[in-house]
């Protein structure tokens, strides 16, 4: 199994002079589930080379036996040093993509002209895509062949405006997942704020927040072992 993974490679949160990127767990966590089942992973980014981690998401706070486990791991911060540019994959190459969140994919990946064609051409062949946390936002402008946004009638989920309050970061990201999500005709479900959601409909699935990381890339194995 080849497995794309998308990286934000946006760097700042908003006006607010600090720093954002992806999330450790939400890469880590998915990553060593994937690589655990023998996968071979690839990983991208826009701007390829190395993208941003959010420095919060490394605090001890947040630090987890799967955080600290790649941090340790040469081989696999070898690769993220070195992150495909974005224009450059072919979902050809791939059976399926996975999206990690933080912030940093509302800037860029939510706007992309190659994220957007990449998981419109990933659908069109027939191949599950998942995305978690604040990356479910990167499907804001996805669409299906004939022109209607993919998450109308979907049930998704992705960061809460919950959890968004809570983190204090309502007035400073460019759009709140949940209400640009529902905005656009998805069914949105959630479960309290910080509880492991992940959520498949047909070829799409989504993980609501970094705790749901891990388990969005398991339900998209077993996704994965059901079409064959």
């Amino acid at each position: 199994m080849k497995v794309l993974m998308v990286l934000t490679s946006h760097d700042r949160l908003g006006d607010t002079g600090r720093k954002t990127g992806f999330w450790l767990e939400e890469l880590a966590a998915p990553y060593y589930v994937f690589k655990d089942a023998g996968a071979e992973i690839t990983l991208a980014s826009p701007k390829g080379g190395c993208p941003p981690l959010d420095p919060k998401s490394s605090e001890p706070g947040f630090q987890t036996d799967i955080t600290r486990r790649f941090e340790k791991d040469a081989d696999a911060n070898a690769e993220l040093a070195v992150t495909a540019r974005l224009e450059s994959v072919r979902q050809e190459d791939y059976d399926t993509v996975f999206y990690p969140g933080g912030h940093g994919p509302m800037w860029d990946l939510a706007e992309d002209e190659y994220s957007i064609k990449l998981l419109e051409s990933f659908l069109a062949a027939g191949k599950t895509v998942a995305l978690v946390c604040h990356a479910s936002g990167a499907l804001r402008h996805v669409k299906t062949p004939d022109g209607k946004p993919l998450v109308a009638g979907k049930t998704v989920t992705g960061f809460t405006n919950g959890e968004e309050e809570e983190v204090g970061l309502t007035r400073i990201v460019p759009f709140l997942v949940e209400d640009e999500l529902m905005g656009l005709g998805a069914v949105f479900s959630k479960v309290r704020n910080w509880g492991v959601h992940s959520v498949a409909d047909g070829r799409l699935i989504t993980g609501q927040n970094p705790a749901s990381s891990g388990p969005a890339a398991r339900l998209l194995i077993e996704t994965l072992s059901k079409k064959k």
